[in-house]
């Protein structure tokens, strides 16, 4: 068998990682001078708190090559690790070179190019191949185009987090504000952030928004599973989740709390969808 790891970002909750037997490695962040494990101890709630407090957003940082060597010798199996995109974070470069300090072990460690919920439709496809019996080198060529397939669409609900962490200027930040623009991001195929459109208006116009980008794609969307994942935003991904199966005729929509690390970034509100194509867009 082959072992599936994934790194905290993927956002997937416990009884999805027990029911693709997924193990994960926590990201840390700095907040308020302590170090908090993603996912682990810290809740958001907490994390909000503590950054009207002390009116900075949290240092995120990768696990280093040496807990990745640690965390890696647990397990007996061939390894296939899946991290989020190496232009947000130096977690997959990390666990590269963990993976070149144990040269008796095979671990193929793949670059998501993604992040969130993204990562985690990527984690089940790898989980899913090692149950059909794939070696850890053909699950990983497999996901080196699988990732090619998959798409990101997010909002953010105000842009004081993307400004803190110098993702956007001063000034657009004030004027975002004023004239209530909401940035649709999106995941870019070389894996960084990019702006999609601008929205202008409500709340409920910018989900729409999202939607429509789904309702785009509709005839090429893999049908199994669609992620919506946010934080503080239930009653909007409940909608959204009913508006997904008018769209398409997924089997299966699943709703994932976004962590701290993807939270500090995003702010409270973020909602984003992720979905996989069943060809890629030339």
């Amino acid at each position: 068998m082959v072992k599936i790891i994934t790194d905290s970002t993927c956002d997937m909750d416990a009884n999805l990682l027990k029911e693709y037997d997924v193990s994960v490695i926590p990201l840390t962040v700095n907040l308020d001078n302590r170090l908090f494990r993603d996912g682990i101890d810290l809740g958001l709630e907490e994390m909000y708190a503590l950054i009207e407090k002390t009116g900075t957003l949290p240092k995120t940082a990768a696990p280093t090559p040496g807990e990745f060597v640690d965390f890696f010798k647990k397990f007996d199996d061939d390894i296939v690790f899946i991290g989020i995109s190496s232009r947000s974070s130096a977690t997959v470069q990390n666990a590269r070179l963990a993976a070149g300090d144990l040269p008796d072990k095979n671990i193929q460690v793949v670059d998501s190019l993604h992040l969130s919920s993204a990562i985690a439709l990527q984690v089940i496809e790898a989980a899913l191949l090692a149950r059909d019996g794939l070696s850890a080198v053909d699950i990983a060529h497999h996901l080196e185009e699988f990732r090619t397939r998959v798409r990101t669409i997010f909002i953010v609900d105000t842009l004081k987090f993307l400004y803190m962490g110098g993702r956007c200027s001063a000034l657009e930040n004030v004027v975002g504000s004023v004239l209530q623009i909401k940035p649709m991001i999106y995941m870019q195929p070389n894996g960084a952030l990019g702006v999609k459109k601008k929205i202008r208006g409500s709340r409920e116009k910018s989900i729409q928004a999202l939607l429509d980008e789904l309702r785009a794609d509709a005839d090429n969307v893999d049908t199994r599973r669609i992620f919506i994942s946010g934080n503080s935003c239930e009653k909007d991904a409940e909608f959204m989740a009913a508006e997904i199966k008018k769209i398409v005729p997924v089997k299966e929509v699943i709703y994932a709390e976004n962590g701290i690390v993807i939270s500090s970034h995003c702010g409270r509100g973020a909602i984003s969808i992720h979905y996989v194509l069943n060809k890629p867009v030339a």
